[in-house]
């Protein structure tokens, strides 16, 4: 398929707890033979099924690579049997035997995603296409690396350090519900971690802590995902607070507060997109 999209009939192969509110689900299949990571922040869709069916039935990838017509054709499904398509990072990859891991948070039976995972079992079955990297811009050369963003861009942020060269200075923030969401994050890079306790005021804890950081000397990369608006904060603090030049940054909005993430996207999303790529 046109850019190394290819379509996999995913099964669970096992789940696990890493905190209270993130649960790994490690998924296997014969088509993830011919996976091919492309990035550390690479990013699957995945096709759940809806209530009552066992798995997903999604409309064949065109030999041609046309996604828009794909697309075209899975909206115009039934929505009674239309899967849930949901964007999540790929937290882990191995090829022997082929398995990817995929971080959930569980925020109760609210959206899809977190209903399937808190119910997910081994045996259980979905479909995916990718992969794709979640950000297209990076510097061609950087000094050190700045990452931040919420529990949604913390598999992102776990895969992106183990990835990092030995000695790379990095200061990672992220933002979490308190201390039982901290997880252990394994680097081979010089890494400064803040977990940044939520309180209840999602993103504005986040958005503190960096702009009271002592930002470093050389040229930076930074590296923002999790909540759209909090994520434009950050963007907006680091080019007119800490000059750092629009092409050192990478960001996205992995989901919006309070509208479904295959809502129509705003006025300020479709202007992030454009400024992203």
């Amino acid at each position: 398929m046109r850019d190394g999209v290819r379509y996999h009939d995913l099964t669970v192969a096992r789940v696990t707890d890493v905190t209270p509110r993130m649960r790994r689900i490690t998924f296997t299949g014969p088509d993830l033979a011919d996976f091919a990571s492309v990035a550390p922040d690479q990013q699957v869709k995945l096709f759940l099924p809806p209530p009552g069916r066992s798995a997903p039935d999604v409309p064949p990838l065109p030999e041609d690579g046309d996604l828009v017509r794909w697309y075209a054709a899975y909206r115009e499904m039934d929505p009674a049997v239309r899967p849930y398509m949901r964007t999540y990072s790929v937290r882990a990859h191995r090829t022997d035997p082929p398995r990817i891991d995929i971080d959930f948070v569980l925020h109760g039976p609210v959206g899809p995603g977190s209903r399937w995972a808190g119910d997910a079992a081994v045996g259980r079955r979905i479909a995916m296409i990718g992969p794709a990297p979640s950000h297209k811009r990076v510097p061609a050369a950087y000094d050190w690396m700045l990452l931040a963003g919420d529990e949604s861009a913390l598999p992102a942020i776990a895969a992106t350090l183990e990835a990092l060269p030995a000695g790379l200075p990095v200061q990672a923030f992220v933002e979490i519900d308190g201390p039982a969401e901290e997880q252990r994050l394994d680097t081979a890079a010089d890494l400064s971690l803040a977990y940044v306790h939520r309180d209840g005021a999602h993103g504005d804890r986040l958005v503190r802590a960096v702009a009271e950081h002592h930002i470093r000397l050389g040229l930076p990369y930074v590296w923002l995902a999790g909540e759209a608006a909090t994520v434009r904060r950050l963007r907006r603090h680091f080019v007119a607070e800490r000059a750092v030049p629009k092409s050192a940054i990478a960001f996205v909005g992995y989901w919006r507060r309070g509208t479904a993430q295959d809502a129509p996207p705003t006025s300020e999303d479709l202007a992030d997109e454009r400024e992203a790529h």
